[in-house]
């Protein structure tokens, strides 16, 4: 049974790269995108203004958030994986703009049992992200913002910890409707390990801009994400992309479509590639709850969906 449970385990912690990464890691929830707006963009959000969402990718973002807002998401994995996340964030006048938020992955109930498959009980298995964000302006139309996190994975008995930093700039240039963000995201240490085995957190690097078009309601995104992934040359690197649209319905309905092509390449072989790194989604925005559904494609068989609920106080 002891051997069992250890296969088990590992499968586990190892699962969510199978899907998104060679990098073997616990952390790897962390490279899930935070939003349905930000699923149906493929991701292409650190450039992204006036959403509370975007804390998750660029914490100089919250600065643009207008007063209070609180946002909840849910989001189906494949099989019985369900997560979410909730953040609230408050400007103070002078002070600057905070933030928190808490993330959770629950990979369901798993059956104990023996090399016979006798069953004996039942045990679970979470992720979870503690941040406090704070960001303020540094310049005209320039922002700046940190986060701090604590990570927790727990499977059975076992857990392991850790602890990192986000740091992100945000330039908005109003007159030419273009914003450019980058941020450094997760690049921290683990605290406590499962066995000893020191297992580094997923670090990762983005760099993106947005461009709202002249005379036509479409505002267009394009981001390089996970820059600090290990690649065969420097330049493979950059093929870790994103693009993404959004078009405006008068002013309360938006559609959106996104192009992610890392998932698209690692997630599905070359000669079989199907629909793999497309996303989509629609929006409703009113003057103060916005309501989002954003779905991406992760392979033939994997099709996660994401419901975004915001509220501006």
């Amino acid at each position: 049974m002891k051997s069992f449970k250890i296969i088990i385990i590992t499968l586990i912690l190892s699962g969510t790269t199978v899907l998104f990464s060679s990098t073997t890691t616990p952390f790897q929830f962390l490279r899930f995108n935070e939003s349905a707006r930000a699923a149906a963009l493929a991701g292409c959000f650190v450039s992204m203004t006036d959403d509370a969402s975007a804390v998750f990718f660029n914490p100089a973002a919250i600065s643009t958030v207008n007063d209070k807002h609180f946002s909840t998401t849910f989001l189906k994995h494949i099989l019985d994986i369900n997560s979410g996340n909730v953040s609230y964030i408050k400007k103070y006048d002078e002070v600057g703009t905070f933030a928190g938020a808490v993330s959770f992955t629950s990979y369901g109930s798993f059956d104990y049992a023996d090399q016979f498959a006798n069953r004996n009980g039942t045990f679970g298995a979470i992720d979870m992200m503690l941040s406090g964000t704070y960001s303020n302006e540094l310049d005209s139309n320039l922002y700046y913002g940190v986060s701090a996190k604590l990570f927790l994975v727990t499977l059975e008995k076992f857990s392991t910890t850790a602890f990192a930093v986000d740091a992100g700039l945000l330039y908005m240039m109003p007159e030419k409707r273009t914003n450019i963000g980058i941020s450094i995201l997760h690049a921290g240490t683990q605290i406590t390990t499962i066995g000893g085995d020191y297992e580094g957190v997923p670090l990762d690097i983005r760099a993106g801009i947005n461009h709202r078009l002249r005379g036509l309601p479409l505002l267009i995104n394009f981001s390089f994400h996970h820059l600090a992934d290990k690649t065969n040359n420097f330049f493979d690197k950059f093929m870790n992309f994103s693009i993404g649209g959004e078009i405006y319905f008068g002013n309360y309905v938006q559609a959106r479509l996104g192009y992610n092509n890392q998932i698209r390449k690692e997630t599905s072989p070359s000669t079989d590639r199907g629909l793999s790194g497309f996303s989509g989604g629609v929006g409703v925005k009113t003057r103060d709850i916005n309501i989002d559904y954003g779905a991406a494609q992760y392979g033939k068989s994997a099709m996660l969906h994401r419901f975004t609920i915001g509220l501006d106080f």
